[in-house]
């Protein structure tokens, strides 16, 4: 059981972990043992709410794919053990962070002190541009 909030969790049965041969350097222990992990969790078939499935859905995550399911490749670690905790702490922070509301910006204005700054450093610049011209004898 996946807990990602205190009233949603996912069963086991609905994450599909594989164990695979992990990639780059490792000597021959990486030909021999099967370290990474493969994890796929399709997001329709899943028991999340249906705000939790829209929001993923809506993900552009290149993990997300057009069928609606999460790929995570985990191979971080030298053990298998340490790659699958790795991989589903990653699916949980996944789908916390595509539920997590972001504050609205409220849009403000600029105060009159710093309109007249603004304003005056233009024209400050403008002056220094201007005394660059040709002396006139």
């Amino acid at each position: 059981m996946l807990q990602i909030s205190n009233a949603v969790s996912i069963p086991d049965h609905e994450i599909e972990l594989n164990a695979i041969r992990a990639q780059g350097a490792g000597g021959q222990n990486v030909n021999k043992v099967s370290s990474a992990i493969h994890l796929r969790f399709d997001i329709n078939a899943s028991s999340l709410p249906a705000f939790y499935k829209e929001r993923l859905l809506a993900l552009s995550d290149s993990r997300v794919t057009q069928d609606g399911v999460i790929i995570i490749k985990a191979q971080q670690y030298r053990n298998q053990e340490q790659n699958r905790d790795d991989a589903l702490n990653r699916l949980a922070e996944l789908i916390r962070s595509a539920v997590k509301m972001e504050k609205r910006r409220r849009p403000t204005r600029p105060t009159r002190s710093s309109q007249r700054k603004r304003i005056e450093k233009k024209k400050q610049r403008g002056n220094v541009k201007s005394m660059r011209g040709k002396v006139e004898p």
